[in-house]
This record gives C-alpha cells, structure tokens and sequence, in this order.
C-alpha cells in the first residue's frame, strides 16, 4: 500500500529499495539458518524469510520490469 501512494516518478526507485531490502533479508536468514548452533525455530524461521522474501524479490523485479516497459519506445 505504501509504494501506491507515492509519485510516478519515485516509484520505481521505492521498487528497488524495497527488492535490496529483501535481499539482505534473504542473505541473513541463509547465514543464521546455515548456523551448527541454530536450533529448530531459527531454521524454520529462515526458511520463511527466505520463501517470503524470495517471492517478495521476484514480484518486485517483475513489477519494476513492467513499469520500465511503459516507458520505452513502440516500434511501428
């Protein structure tokens, strides 16, 4: 709901902030899960975060792709 009611022309740039964010979500949730001493919750937790934030950072990308699509030039 956020990224809906900002300007057309930051809401592209709020798109990619929001896909690194997640990316470093995904990063930290593989270091902690990845972890000997992690127990059962911190695994299953990463494992979530790493789910919820991959579909975050694919719906983004795809998201941002159409935008960029609005933007060029139609061949004739």
């Amino acid at each position: 709901w956020v990224v809906w009611g900002v300007t057309p022309s930051l809401h592209t740039p709020l798109v990619a902030l929001t896909n690194a964010i997640s990316g470093i979500v995904i990063v930290g949730a593989l270091l902690v899960s990845g972890l000997e001493s992690a127990g059962t919750f911190a695994e299953i937790t990463g494992f979530l975060a790493v789910l919820l934030a991959s579909i975050n950072v694919f719906g983004g990308f795809l998201v941002t792709n159409r935008m960029l699509a609005m933007f060029r030039k139609k061949n004739k």
